[in-house]
């Protein structure tokens, strides 16, 4: 593949500096990295009184010797030492991150303004649990 994929590239939308605002507060930004076949996420958060900061890398997988993934996939880097997968899909105005696989009960949504300048959304988790969330484009 000699250019990024049209999945990956819908997520053009996120690039700049966001503040963060519900269920967790801070800021975080999102730019290209490898001549765009992948987007960099760098996280400075606080959530329930803890400093969240981390990076993620998002794109499609592409093991060696095999094919490239369908879904795009990413993985987050957390302060704490943990790693995370998700799976993004920006289907219209509307953005889908599950936790884990495609199809997860763990997930965000949020929906961008006319302007890309916002998005609201929220964080849905099995049982009921979850949070609201507003991003606001900064830079």
């Amino acid at each position: 593949m000699s250019t990024p994929s049209d999945k990956v590239r819908a997520l053009d939308r996120l690039v700049g500096k966001w503040q963060i605002t519900g269920g967790s507060t801070g800021t975080v930004t999102y730019e290209w990295a490898m001549g765009g076949f992948f987007l960099l996420q760098h996280v400075e958060l606080e959530q329930d009184g803890d400093a969240v900061t981390g990076l993620e890398v998002i794109g499609h997988l592409h093991p060696f010797g095999g094919e490239q993934s369908e879904n795009v996939h990413s993985r987050y880097y957390g302060s704490g030492g943990g790693t995370f997968e998700y799976v993004y899909e920006m289907e219209g105005d509307t953005l889908t991150i599950w936790a884990g696989d495609k199809g997860s009960p763990a997930y965000f949504r949020g929906t961008f303004n006319d302007d890309d300048s916002e998005m609201v959304g929220a964080w849905v988790y099995p049982g009921g649990g979850g949070y609201d969330s507003t991003m606001t484009r900064i830079s």
